[in-house]
């Protein structure tokens, strides 16, 4: 047992160094548990700060929030059951910032700071089987569900190629494309603002619903009766999306949480949820 528990722990560890070592795609500044990246044949537990990079997979679940900022100023905002891989961000020689973005599954956002909309990108986001996106600096909402991909155009200006393989350009704000799994894009229409609102609420992270976002609250589970007994349940929370460590007095710790009613929140879903019964939070 000892022995298979070191090699999971050097995978973990060889992982976590790749992330330190790897030129940076950008970071996670925010997240609203469960969340998991995948990279590599390995699975970790998101938190805030971790490093980014081309090829990873980050998957949300149930009630879960994301948010991630790229390195050249972007964010991605991501809602719950998404699936969103890092096809390829990197600078090119030209100094225009170039990425690659899939959204297989879910509801995301698409947003430039204004300090950042003069550097030049050139970025493609595929949402589902049915639109790809080239956006050179704005701000869109998108979801991929299994019967329609939806695209509204919050700023600025995105082409956007449906499955037909025609490319429309969309220029103005609350334009709005949808198209079916098993037919071609519907014509552009206006979203109403009411509507975009529910949809945006999606991909914002619901604070004091477990968020994370280096804050200094944690949630902290006692009760265990050895080491090998606390490591056990880490692994079993952090392959649930939870980024649960193990302190020296043998208790799990999950930190970075942004306030009391997001560490009390997270602690009442753990008691119910994984049926730990020595749960607390502290600062």
């Amino acid at each position: 047992m000892k022995k298979i528990l070191g090699v999971i722990l050097g995978l973990v560890m060889a992982l976590l160094a790749g992330i330190a070592a790897a030129a940076t795609a950008g970071k996670v500044d925010g997240v609203q548990l469960p969340a998991w990246l995948d990279r590599g044949g390995l699975t970790v537990p998101v938190s805030p700060g971790l490093p980014l990079q081309a090829g990873d997979t980050l998957r949300t679940g149930a009630g879960a929030r994301l948010l991630l900022k790229l390195d050249e100023g972007s964010f991605v905002k991501l809602g719950e059951n998404a699936r969103f891989t890092i096809e390829k961000a990197q600078p090119a020689k030209a100094g225009v910032f170039e990425a690659a973005l899939n959204v297989a599954s879910g509801a995301f956002r698409f947003t430039t700071e204004t300090l950042s909309k003069s550097t030049p990108r050139d970025v493609t986001i595929t949402v589902g089987q049915n639109a790809t996106i080239g956006v050179r600096g704005t701000d869109l909402w998108g979801r991929s569900r299994e019967e329609k991909d939806i695209v509204c155009l919050i700023e600025g200006r995105i082409e956007v190629t449906g499955n037909d393989r025609k490319t429309l350009v969309m220029d103005k704000p609350l334009q709005f494309f949808q198209s079916a799994r098993t037919a071609p894009p519907e014509a552009l229409s206006f979203l109403p603002t009411d509507q975009l609102n529910v949809f945006a609420a999606e991909t914002e992270i619901e604070f004091g619903k477990g968020a994370s976002i280096i804050g200094g609250w944690k949630v902290i589970i006692d009760g265990f009766a050895s080491r090998e007994a606390s490591r056990d349940a880490a692994r079993g929370l952090r392959a649930n999306g939870y980024p649960a460590e193990v302190s020296p007095e043998n208790t799990l710790i999950i930190a970075k949480m942004d306030s009391e009613l997001s560490a009390r929140q997270l602690a009442a879903r753990l008691k119910v949820g994984s049926g730990y019964k020595e749960v607390r939070i502290a600062q």
